[in-house]
């Protein structure tokens, strides 16, 4: 392309998407999802960074740094960025991501941590490539869905093998770390993107089907998952071992009654239950803020999804519904398998909770997710 079409590409990228008004109402549940986020973190995290590092501030510090606010600079730039312009380049976003994916396992480059290889270290740096995927998956899916029309969608040939083909690779190259939690929960994404997009119900059916056998297939290919099974179904079985984790979790959100402990007054964070400043920390937050405080952060996500799909039917073309389908299903999804593995709804899956766990490429990816669905709401037809 000449240079005169590159700025012209630059122009419309960064200025005909600010005409519009964004979502005030999203907006403003996200940002105070944001502050929940932080504040919670500081009272979850504060033992743990004590006995690691001296000071009881290190995590939240850690997160604001190297998280939320690079991670609000993106946000700025995507919520700015005419959404068209990731159709584009979804495509070459999804091969250096599916390249990232197989560096974590190259010595050297990849860092390995309780046998999982999903990091990669760039200085004293870690970040998830798996985490990246989301997003750039999700784009490429928009991207591809909306160029398929319907009519090929349902067609076996054309829609329901390129896809399944497609995720399935994603899905062993995540599944090969391992991170069965990031793949159930990219799978869950692409499956909604795949139904809005008009998939055929036999093409669900199959697909529903061959993931319920890619599940017990991976139940009775690892120990540990069996394990984790077996005391999704029966807690009370292991309680000081396998099943410590959720007996832990159980305890501390009972422990909080309807109105908590107290900010600050958690007992389980007192090295009784492992990864309070992870996958646990909605139980910390229900121990110390109790069961109305649980209800209003799980209305806060059921919000946002009310939100993001609203956004979504509202998406001036195919592409921007998608994307907006994707963005905002993988928000909901992660948030309610991590809330429903700490209620032992679900078994226990690793996965942070968005917006508010401890994890700066999780942050970051999500930022910058929630922009482009911003962005999406600037330029979306009236209701």
């Amino acid at each position: 392309m000449p240079r005169r079409g590159h700025a012209k590409l630059f122009r419309f990228s960064f200025f005909q998407s600010a005409q519009g008004k964004p979502d005030y109402f999203f907006v403003g549940a996200f940002f105070l999802l944001l502050v929940i986020g932080i504040v919670i973190l500081s009272s979850a995290s504060a033992v743990v960074s004590y006995q690691k590092f001296g000071t009881h501030y290190y995590y939240v510090i850690h997160q604001i740094l190297f998280g939320l606010l690079p991670g609000l600079i993106l946000f700025a730039v995507t919520s700015r960025i005419d959404y068209h312009v990731w159709q584009k380049f979804s495509v070459l976003f999804l091969g250096i991501s599916v390249v990232l994916l197989m560096l974590v396992f190259l010595p050297g480059v990849g860092f390995e941590y309780g046998g999982a290889h999903r990091w990669i270290r760039v200085g004293s740096l870690l970040f998830q490539p798996s985490e990246i995927v989301k997003l750039t998956f999700l784009l490429y899916l928009a991207s591809w869905l909306s160029s398929k029309g319907k009519k090929h969608v349902q067609d076996f040939s054309y829609g329901f093998l390129p896809f399944i083909i497609l995720t399935g690779v994603i899905a062993f190259l995540i599944i090969a770390q391992p991170d069965v939690g990031t793949m159930a929960v990219i799978a869950l994404i692409a499956f909604a993107m795949y139904f809005v997009g008009g998939a055929a119900l036999p093409h669900i059916a199959i697909a529903g089907a061959a993931a319920l056998a890619l599940f017990f297939v991976l139940i009775n290919t690892a120990s540990y998952r069996l394990k984790r099974f077996m005391t999704f179904l029966r807690p009370e079985l292991d309680p000081l071992g396998v099943g410590y984790h959720i007996n832990q979790a159980l305890l501390a959100i009972g422990s909080g009654g309807l109105f908590g402990r107290g900010f600050g007054h958690s007992r389980q964070k007192f090295a009784y239950l492992p990864e309070v400043t992870g996958d646990s920390i909605f139980a910390i937050a229900a121990e110390e803020l109790g069961f109305f405080f649980s209800m209003f952060l799980l209305g806060l996500y059921v919000f946002l999804a009310q939100r993001g799909l609203r956004i979504a039917r509202n998406a001036p073309d195919d592409f921007g519904k998608f994307v907006a389908i994707g963005i905002t299903a993988w928000i909901i999804f992660q948030a309610f398998i991590n809330i429903g593995a700490m209620l032992s709804l679900l078994p226990l899956t690793g996965i942070p909770l968005p917006f508010i766990s401890y994890g700066g490429s999780a942050l970051l990816v999500s930022l910058a997710g929630v922009g482009i669905l911003v962005n999406i709401s600037r330029q979306s037809r009236e209701s």
